[in-house]
C-alpha cells in the first residue's frame, strides 16, 4: 500500500540504501514496517538503533496520510522502487530514491534520455549551443527525452528547446510538487507537464533547503543514458552531476571552450581529465551512445567463424565496425546484460579474436 511506501521514505535515518535492504529481505514496505525487532535485527545493516526507528513509525504513517491527500487532490503520480514503471536506469543506481512523485507522465523505460545541464549564468553562445544540440537530437529521429533541472540558464534553455522542437522533457525538482522554483518558471513548468513531467523525490511537506538541489542531481544523472555539460564555470552543480554520471558508468559529454573563457573552464577541465568526451554535434552522442545502428542492422550473419556462437558473432561485428569499443556500448548495441557480454568477451579472448584494453575497451584482434 502506498501509505507504507511513503512512510518508509519518511523514517528518520533510513536512507535509500537501507530502505532497499529492508525491501529485499521483507518483500514490501508494509511488511518492513510490521516486522518485530528481533527479525529486523537479523537483516544486514539493521542494528538496535535503526530497528527502533523503524518500529517508531506512527508519526511517519500520519505524515504519509497527509501526503496521500495532497497527491489525490493534485493528480500526482507515484513511482515506487519496486514498481514496473519506475525508471529502469535509475533503479540500478545504489542511492536511487525509493519513491518518485510526478506531475505528468514519467514515461522513460525503453526510451533514450539525455540530460542537458550547465551554468545558471549562461552566455549567449551557451544558449545557442544548447538549442542547436536539442534541434540536432530531434533530427536524429530517435526522439530522446530531454532531462534537466528547471533552473535558470542552461536548464531552462534545454526545456524550452525540447518543447520548441517537439521532444518530451523532464524537469527534476529539488523540492516538493507544492511549488515551482524559481517562480519565474511556473509557465514553462505547466508546458513541461504537457510534454513530459515534473518529478521529485521530495514530499510537499519537505523543507525548502539548498542541499536538496544537489541531491536531486543524482536523479538527473541516473535517469539518463548520457549527460551533457553545455557550459560551466570552474565550479557548479553541473560538474557534480557529471561526477555522479561517471560514478554510474554513464556517458558524459562536454562542449569545449576557449582556454581563457571562464564560462567554459569547467567543461575544459572535464575533457582534460578524461571525465567527459568532447562533443561538437549530436552525431558524437549517436556514435558513442551506439544510436547509429540497431542490432538487426548490425547482425546479418552468424557464421563469421565456425567455432563462434550467434551472440559472439554479433559482438565481433560490433567490434569490427566500430574499432575500440567500451563494454557499455557493446551491451547497448548487442542489447545484452553486462554480465552476459563479459562472458562472451572472455571466450572470444581465449579464441584470440578479441583483445581487451585499459578503460573497459575491447577491439577485434583477428588478423
Amino acid at each position: 500500500m502506498i501509505i507504507y511506501q511513503i512512510a518508509l521514505q519518511l523514517l528518520p535515518g533510513i536512507g535509500p540504501v537501507t530502505a532497499k535492504n529492508l525491501l529485499a529481505y521483507t518483500g514490501s514496505a508494509q511488511e518492513a514496517l510490521r516486522q518485530p525487532k528481533h527479525k529486523l535485527m537479523k537483516i544486514p545493516g539493521i542494528g538496535d538503533h535503526t530497528a527502533d526507528k523503524i518500529l517508531a513509525n506512527k508519526e511517519a504513517l500520519k505524515q504519509a496520510e497527509k501526503e496521500i491527500d495532497f497527491i489525490q487532490k493534485n493528480n500526482i503520480n507515484t513511482y515506487f522502487y519496486t514498481d514496473n514503471d519506475y525508471p529502469e536506469l535509475l533503479r540500478h543506481c545504489p542511492d536511487a530514491p525509493i519513491m518518485l512523485y510526478a506531475k505528468g507522465k514519467l514515461d522513460v523505460n525503453n526510451k533514450k534520455c539525455i540530460s542537458l545541464v550547465g551554468t545558471r549564468r549562461a552566455t549567449k553562445q551557451g544558449i545557442e549551443r544548447c538549442e542547436q544540440l536539442v534541434k540536432e537530437l530531434k533530427e536524429t529521429g530517435k526522439d530522446p527525452v530531454i532531462v534537466s533541472g528547471l533552473a535558470f540558464g542552461i536548464d531552462i534553455c534545454a526545456h524550452k528547446a525540447a518543447i520548441k522542437f517537439g521532444l518530451p522533457t523532464i524537469a527534476v525538482l529539488g523540492h516538493g510538487l507544492n511549488r515551482i522554483y524559481p517562480s519565474d518558471h511556473e509557465k514553462i513548468a505547466h508546458e513541461i507537464v504537457e510534454n513530459g513531467c515534473l518529478i521529485t523525490e521530495f514530499l510537499s511537506t519537505s523543507k525548502f533547503i539548498s542541499k536538496n538541489f544537489l541531491q536531486r542531481n543524482r536523479i538527473i544523472a541516473g535517469i539518463s543514458q548520457a549527460t551533457i555539460i553545455v557550459e560551466s564555470g570552474e565550479k557548479g552543480g553541473s560538474l557534480v552531476t557529471a561526477d555522479i554520471a561517471n560514478s554510474y558508468n554513464r556517458d558524459v559529454f562536454a562542449f569545449p571552450g576557449r582556454v581563457n573563457d571562464k564560462s567554459s573552464k569547467g567543461c575544459n577541465t572535464l575533457i582534460k581529465q578524461n571525465k567527459a568526451a568532447l562533443i561538437e554535434t549530436a552525431k558524437d552522442i549517436e556514435y558513442i551512445g551506439g544510436w547509429e545502428r540497431s542490432v538487426k542492422e548490425i547482425m546479418t550473419s552468424n557464421e563469421i567463424f565456425p567455432e563462434t556462437t550467434k551472440e559472439e558473432d554479433l559482438i565481433l561485428k560490433i567490434l569490427k565496425e566500430n574499432g575500440k569499443v567500451n563494454i557499455d556500448i557493446i551491451c547497448r548495441l548487442a542489447e545484452m546484460e553486462t554480465s552476459i557480454v563479459s562472458s562472451f568477451l572472455l571466450a572470444l579472448e581465449f579464441k584470440n579474436l578479441v583483445k581487451s584494453l585499459p578503460g573497459k575497451l575491447y577491439e577485434y584482434s583477428w588478423k
